[in-house]
């Protein structure tokens, strides 16, 4: 996918205000629009590839405008009943024009936004779309629009050389290859750890994370490139997490989906975040090696914590699913509830305990949480950002 440019469809004679729209790049999503007059455009969204449904991450690109126009944009096909567009949640914009003159890059925008029931479904499927106008900066620029902050694989991949290449980072960061993908694209697993100081004993407990099973919640990303900025800084606290820790990371478990701009699935069309009980190995490589090599870390140390970071699209806040019994353990620090208290007290303005649930319902047996639980990892958990 890299390096390849699509063709460009100019349609346009002198003098044509029409905008141009584009979603052929990485991560890009959009399938089709329509001109409904002059300052009003009906876009679709590319369903996940090989599926029916999953259409609510969009991403794409538009040239040719007239600033201070009050633009409609109606995206017409989103599958899901709520959003938290009926919130407040706002579409993404990017300007070249701004980035490059004031430095601004992706902000929330957009006016009179409406989520609503629509009329188009069909076989069964009931559609919702979601509407804003906007006025453009700027004449004849060049900007996108996205549903959350874009992270694609490349950005992933420009981060993990710099770290690689860093003096300091490279020397208690280690990058291997866990797999590739159906595509072929590598997916990438860390081991953070300070190396042991001498005469100690290395006996150091595992914390396993997990991000971007899902390739529309780019928030999972960028919680992850935080984790990874602090445990790979300087602080006094990642010091002594690296000497007390061996962190294993998967920081993007769906590669494949990420680069073609699915909202949820892999490229076989299948929610991967519902394979962890397979054996299929050939069809999802990355969930399959990911649970091999949890299996190996348990058999050589204690797995004191394994996380999974997800993003939300119809809740505030970020929270946590744990696993519990119906009867708990005694002990307080097997208990599942205690490390999103914890998270709970240390940043009360941003993680809400009391949308965290710990149930495991039949539906998510598949899930990285419940089979990690099951294999005797303690505190396994989703983590969930709006």
């Amino acid at each position: 996918v890299r390096g390849l440019c699509p063709l460009k469809q100019i349609l346009h004679q002198k003098g044509d205000n029409t905008l141009i729209f584009e979603a052929r790049f990485e991560s890009g999503n959009l399938q089709k629009v329509v001109k409904v007059n002059e300052f009003e455009y009906q876009l679709t969204l590319r369903t996940d590839l090989y599926t029916s449904r999953h259409a609510q991450w969009y991403y794409f690109q538009v040239r040719n405008m007239q600033a201070g126009m009050p633009y409609r944009f109606t995206i017409v096909n989103f599958t899901k009943r709520n959003s938290l567009y009926k919130c407040g949640l706002r579409p993404l914009l990017y300007s070249e024009a701004d980035a490059k003159k004031h430095k601004v890059g992706w902000r929330r925008t957009g006016n009179e936004i409406k989520y609503y029931k629509n009329n188009a479904g069909q076989g069964g499927l009931q559609y919702f779309s979601l509407t804003w106008t906007f006025q453009f900066p700027h004449d004849q620029d060049t900007c996108y629009f996205a549903h959350c902050y874009p992270y694609t694989y490349s950005n992933l991949q420009e981060y993990l050389m710099a770290t690689s290449k860093d003096p300091v980072k490279s020397k208690f960061c280690k990058i291997h290859i866990l797999c590739h993908s159906l595509a072929g694209n590598i997916v990438y697993v860390l081991t953070i750890t300070n190396p042991p100081k001498s005469g100690k004993g290395t006996e150091k407990k595992a914390v396993i994370l997990t991000a971007r099973v899902h390739p529309g919640e780019t928030n999972s990303s960028w919680i992850m490139k935080g984790f990874l900025d602090y445990i790979l800084g300087d602080s006094g606290k990642a010091q002594l997490l690296r000497d007390n820790f061996v962190f294993k990371v998967v920081p993007m478990l769906n590669p494949d989906g990420v680069i073609v701009g699915n909202h949820r699935c892999s490229l076989t069309g299948q929610d991967l975040n519902r394979k962890y009980r397979s054996n299929m190995k050939k069809y999802y490589p990355s969930i399959w090696y990911t649970r091999n090599m949890i299996k190996r870390v348990m058999g050589e140390s204690d797995v004191f914590l394994y996380c999974d970071i997800h993003g939300h699209n119809r809740k505030q806040n970020v929270f946590m699913y744990g696993c519990e019994r119906k009867q708990q353990e005694k002990a307080p620090y097997v208990h599942p509830r205690v490390f999103p208290l914890l998270l709970s007290k240390s940043c009360p303005d941003k993680f809400s305990f009391p949308d965290c649930h710990f149930r495991v319902r039949k539906s998510k047996e598949g899930t990285g949480r419940v089979v990690m639980w099951k294999m005797g990892i303690n505190n396994s958990y989703t983590l969930e950002a709006s």
